[in-house]
């Protein structure tokens, strides 16, 4: 992974430094071809928004969010870092926020996974600290340190791409 997010320049310190460039080698290996951008297919929630038992409708498609109070950061098809950086694809304005804290890796199979990525204070899921990539569905609540995010989707009509000329 050559992108300039997940270098460790910015550590300071060999084990912050070693910390980060492990969590980095898992993040790269949980990726794998699935992560790469094309076509994304039409995804059924396994567990659908307010418990309800509704699947996605044929042709819709699967748009992920992480909700900071009222501000919604869309997410990405692959690596979505999450930090306090202004390079960041979620960008968390908190002192307390680690400059790269954690990525969301979203497949286009439409699963979905968290990497901590050495943070000062960690990750937490759902009340329980992650050690490692953990599996998000809609309606997961993420802490970073005191800032409660949520993992969110919204569920719609997929629309052909417009030929131009």
């Amino acid at each position: 992974m050559t992108d300039p997010r997940f270098q460790s320049l910015h550590l300071e310190g060999l084990p912050r430094r070693e910390l980060f460039r492990s969590a980095r080698n898992a993040l790269q290996a949980a990726c794998g071809s699935m992560t790469l951008a094309g076509d994304v297919r039409p995804v059924e929630p396994e567990e659908p928004p307010n418990g309800e038992t509704v699947s996605a409708p044929a042709g819709a498609a699967t748009h992920f969010f992480i909700r900071d109070g009222d501000d919604l950061h869309p997410l990405t098809l692959g690596v979505n870092s999450v930090g306090r950086l202004p390079d960041n694809n979620v960008v968390i304005k908190d002192e307390h926020v680690s400059r790269r804290h954690c990525a969301i890796v979203i497949h286009c199979d439409g699963r979905c996974e968290i990497h901590d990525i050495a943070s000062k204070n960690g990750t937490v899921l759902n009340g329980k600290k992650i050690n490692g990539p953990t599996k998000l569905r809609v309606g997961d609540q993420i802490l970073l340190c005191t800032r409660k995010l949520t993992f969110a989707a919204e569920y719609g009509e997929v629309k052909p791409a417009s030929k131009a000329g």
